[in-house]
């Protein structure tokens, strides 16, 4: 499955941020799908997952409350919902699909993205 991630950008503090995923070549519903965030000099930290039916779901702690991941089977979709952004929220968001249930850790991801950047400035 081909995945290509967009709709990041520069945001203040307290604002949102909408990051999208379009999913390809293979059946999409049949894949679990994660996003996943890098900060310079950081390692790759698990944000959202969301079940292949969209029925489940799993937050990092640290965004818990502020992000929503939701998917749409029928447009091959993920999105993200990034409500009251910090600064420390600033990566390069890349999203992935594993075929199975959800996972937060990257390694269980076979299918990533390119990422996209999402800066928040303070």
């Amino acid at each position: 499955v081909q995945l290509q991630a967009s709709g990041g950008g520069l945001v203040q503090a307290g604002g949102s941020l909408r990051v999208s995923c379009a999913a390809s070549g293979r059946t999409f519903s049949n894949y679990a799908m994660g996003w996943f965030r890098q900060a310079p000099g950081k390692e790759r930290e698990f944000v959202a997952a969301i079940s292949w039916s969209g029925h489940s779901s799993n937050y990092a702690d640290s965004v818990k409350g502020r992000f929503t991941i939701s998917r749409d089977n029928a447009k091959n979709a993920v999105v993200l919902q990034m409500n009251s952004l910090k600064p420390e929220d600033t990566a390069v968001y890349y999203c992935a699909a594993r075929w199975d249930t959800i996972s937060t850790s990257s390694y269980e991801y076979a299918y990533w993205g390119r990422g996209t950047q999402v800066t928040v400035s303070s």
